[in-house]
């Protein structure tokens, strides 16, 4: 097991860094930066897609046989941390992830030349049909129906939690094409054109949503949607094989990188925030929680390189993908409640927002409302587009914002 970069894989990471450099604009890092969930809206988010699959870089995880860049474990894992590193926007494409390695590994020749090429190329833009209503973490139970009809299934039922429903062209499903006496039995995997009549669409609203149609979860009815027999994957009532299988690419990435970002975005704050006339960063109690997780990051960098270097020898890693997406994420809970520890001028705003690089960047002169409500006259300013919003005499909540800009 080789824990350390080559040559050459220093020398494809100056690579991605340079092109990360050129194609992440200020433009598009403003709009990040003022973002609740660091999301970008469709046009921004689709574009950058479209750059990453131009460059080739879009399906690094794909075979070389349908279009993938033939990167080894460890250049997709620097990949990745680059990514994360620079706060690039999040790869969202479903179709890309999750969809096209069910199509490989299960579909049909004619199938693969049909959904392959327009994934890769970010032509399309796929979300997922698996959670319903009462069927989350028993998604087993699912309950929406696909009767056959000659040539066709008629599709009723509802999806819900489905991520950017509303800008997708396509949407993969979990559905019920009969009643067994075990609820595994009976599923199938359908690929489903979100024209097709009888579709509708209701928007889900979430603490960290952005402006209206920018939301990121929703709820998709099915009203006799006809779905063509040929839109099948796999053989019928073995969709739940599918399932399990996509579920591992869902779970498997590194999480890392994205922590130790967080975590620098952490540390920057506590540096502008000043307790007892001294920077908190330089508190020593403050300084060790933050050396503490940074051990823990870095003992999660190192379990996945190992994984990584063990999937390179060709080992398989079982459950370790998924035992990496709960260290990852108990991880990141502990880098939000350190920046909610903060005193409030940043921090408040920091956590409550969900906005920490907020405070990094140079406000317009005019941000926002006259102070009698913060996180308001925020919120209102960020989803004015431009800034541009001039409600009133800044007070004593716009003070601190300007404060913010003074540092």
């Amino acid at each position: 097991m080789d824990l350390e970069f080559t040559a050459e894989d220093i020398k494809f990471r100056d690579e991605v860094r340079g092109w990360i450099n050129e194609n992440l604009t200020e433009d598009l890092k403003r709009r990040l930066h003022l973002s609740r969930n660091h999301s970008l809206d469709e046009k921004n988010q689709k574009a950058w897609l479209k750059k990453l699959a131009d460059k080739g870089w879009l399906v690094p995880n794909w075979p070389e046989e349908y279009g993938g860049p033939g990167w080894t474990q460890t250049q997709k894992y620097i990949f990745e941390m680059e990514c994360a590193l620079a706060g690039t926007p999040r790869n969202s494409s479903m179709g890309v992830r999750m969809c096209a390695p069910v199509i490989m590994k299960f579909g049909t020749q004619e199938q693969k030349d049909r959904f392959l090429p327009p994934i890769r190329q970010s032509d399309v833009w796929w979300c997922q049909g698996y959670s319903e209503p009462g069927s989350g973490s028993d998604l087993a139970s699912l309950q929406m129906t696909a009767r056959r009809e000659g040539d066709y299934y008629i599709c009723n039922g509802s999806k819900t939690w489905t991520t950017y429903a509303q800008w997708a062209d396509w949407i993969f499903c979990l559905v019920r094409t009969s009643k067994e006496d075990k609820k595994q039995k009976g599923i199938s995997f359908l690929l489903i054109d979100m024209k097709s009549p009888g579709i509708t669409i209701s928007p889900i609203h979430t603490l960290d949503d952005g402006p209206e149609g920018a939301q990121e979860v929703n709820q998709v009815f099915f009203e006799d949607v006809k779905v063509p027999v040929d839109q099948r994957i796999g053989e019928e009532g073995e969709g739940w094989t599918c399932a399990k299988y996509l579920l591992t690419f869902e779970r498997g990435a590194a999480y890392a990188p994205s922590c130790r970002h967080a975590m620098h975005r952490a540390k920057k704050i506590a540096a502008l925030e000043e307790v007892d006339g001294r920077p908190l960063s330089e508190d020593p109690d403050f300084a060790a929680k933050i050396a503490d997780l940074e051990m823990q990051i870095d003992a999660l960098d190192f379990t996945e390189r190992r994984i990584f270097s063990s999937l390179a020898a060709g080992q398989s890693v079982g459950a370790m993908s998924s035992l990496m997406k709960t260290r990852g994420s108990e991880i990141g809970q502990k880098i939000t409640e350190l920046i909610r520890a903060i005193p409030p001028k940043i921090g408040q705003i920091s956590a409550d927002m969900n906005i920490t690089q907020f405070v990094f960047r140079n406000l317009p002169d005019h941000p926002a409302g006259d102070g009698k409500n913060l996180n308001t006259d925020i919120r209102r300013w960020l989803y004015s587009g431009e800034g541009k919003y001039e409600l009133g005499a800044r007070g004593e909540g716009i003070g601190i914002i300007q404060d913010f800009r003074d540092r």
